[in-house]
């Protein structure tokens, strides 16, 4: 189980590693976008989409880095003085009856919506661009598997403070 933790919480690693270089084609969209428009008075048609799909994308697949970390939101005040055994067994308790659900039904539905849109060959109508969309609806279903997977490595850890009274540690 050891190897299985490491090997997931490497993706976790290496998905955000990957994600942060995204940062730089996102912020140079703007700052071209602002020249652009105000500098030259001619703005684009592509920088708004490309923009708000790049930032969706590190959104919604930062997802599982953000677990991995354990940043997402939770009532400190209350976890925070627990002890290791009872965190380990509400964190096993809420991913087996909420995260798992959760998570496998947004990978479903975020399947069928990415599939649909790949069929159709599905564009945006935000602007005369007409770019295509399909590709950015993957992120959804790609989004889902990694928190998915991140989550069984996360329940594995909070097993192990459940049956042993300390965190796991790597």
């Amino acid at each position: 189980m050891h190897t299985l933790v490491r090997t997931i919480d490497r993706l976790a690693v290496w998905s955000g590693k990957i994600l942060g270089w995204l940062i730089y084609p996102l912020v140079g969209g703007l700052v071209y976008e602002v020249f652009a428009r105000y500098m030259f008075g001619s703005p684009t048609v592509w920088a708004y989409e490309v923009t708000y799909m790049l930032y969706g994308a590190i959104f919604m697949l930062g997802a599982a880095y953000t677990l991995y970390k354990g940043s997402h939101i939770r009532t400190d005040i209350l976890y925070a003085k627990w002890s290791a055994r009872r965190k380990g067994i509400i964190d096993c308790f809420m991913f087996l009856f909420f995260f798992f659900p959760g998570i496998f039904l947004f990978f479903i539905l975020g399947w069928d919506y990415a599939s649909h849109s790949w069929s159709i060959g599905e564009t945006s109508d935000s602007s005369p661009w007409r770019q295509p969309i399909y590709p950015f609806k993957t992120v959804i279903p790609l989004s889902a598997f990694l928190l998915l997977i991140q989550g069984v490595s996360e329940f594995i850890k909070a097993l192990y403070s459940a049956r042993h009274g300390r965190p796991y540690e790597s």
